[in-house]
């Protein structure tokens, strides 16, 4: 009992000092959206032409090459997978250099650190906001109508962002101490897209891989989404249940992680 009230107490205190720095968040996102956006003549509707590009893309290989039924329209289909993907992807790739990017701030200004990797999941979260648009236009022209399923929409993107949120905070860690993790990484969100179903429905496949395959986080997510656009309905309640309270102990134990960790930026950096 005295440990979990000591772990208790060191959650809450982790809270406390990110509402006490709040001001301190927004304006980090303020000024990572301006670098990223700055020299940028398309500005933010880079956030909609690659996740765009991507359905093009999967479109013309699963609608001309290899065939695959998936009981839509397939554009309509690959966009509602690739597009909380991409918020994942975005999240991670950001997250992983939140630090080493930032080396005068971690080393000379007393903050909780973490607000840099969740700075970057808020700033994947304002391009995703962005692509959206071209998700509703979507839904509009192939006559998907809004329903009341809708409604669950804030408690899944809350869901997808607690698990983005720990592994931007993993990979942070990781990248700091290690300088290989960023390569990794971007071979590793390839290869974690195919056994998700983004583009496929990864149920189809059979055997051990996919029995592997059916404990991948992100696919209940995924289907998740698809559930309440595309079906007018709420996600199945095992699944999501499941994924949802992984998703919170693991951002608890990634945080606490973190911040143990902390006292050794400085030296890395």
């Amino acid at each position: 009992m005295p440990k979990l009230s000591a772990l208790g107490a060191g959650i809450l205190e982790l809270f406390r000092e990110q509402r006490e720095f709040r001001e301190l968040l927004w304006a980090i996102i303020r000024r990572d959206l301006a670098l990223r956006y700055r020299n940028a003549v398309m500005g933010f509707g880079w956030a909609v032409c690659l996740p765009l590009l991507h359905m093009l893309i999967f479109t013309v290989i699963f609608t001309r090459v290899a065939r695959l039924e998936t009981g839509f329209p397939y554009p309509l289909y690959a966009f509602a997978g690739l597009l909380p993907w991409s918020l994942l992807a975005s999240s991670l790739r950001f997250g992983a250099t939140s630090l080493t990017l930032n080396p005068n701030l971690v080393t000379k200004v007393y903050f909780p650190r973490e607000i840099l990797p969740f700075a970057s999941v808020l700033v994947a979260l304002v391009d995703f906001a962005v692509a959206s648009c071209l998700l509703v236009a979507l839904m509009f022209w192939y006559g998907y109508p809004a329903t009341p399923a809708l409604l669950f929409l804030p408690l899944l993107l809350l869901v997808q962002l607690a698990f983005a949120a720990a592994l931007a905070l993993l990979v942070a860690i990781a990248n700091l101490f290690y300088a290989d993790v960023k390569y990794i990484l971007e071979l590793g969100i390839t290869v974690w897209m195919l056994a998700t179903s983004v583009v496929y429905p990864v149920e189809r496949v059979g055997g051990t891989l996919g029995s592997l395959l059916a404990f991948n986080p992100m696919t209940p997510i995924i289907d998740a989404w698809r559930s309440v656009l595309l079906r007018g309905e709420l996600p199945p309640a095992a699944p999501f249940a499941g994924v949802a309270v992984f998703s919170v102990v693991l951002l608890m134990l990634s945080w606490l992680s973190f911040h143990r960790a902390e006292f050794r930026f400085a030296e890395e950096l």
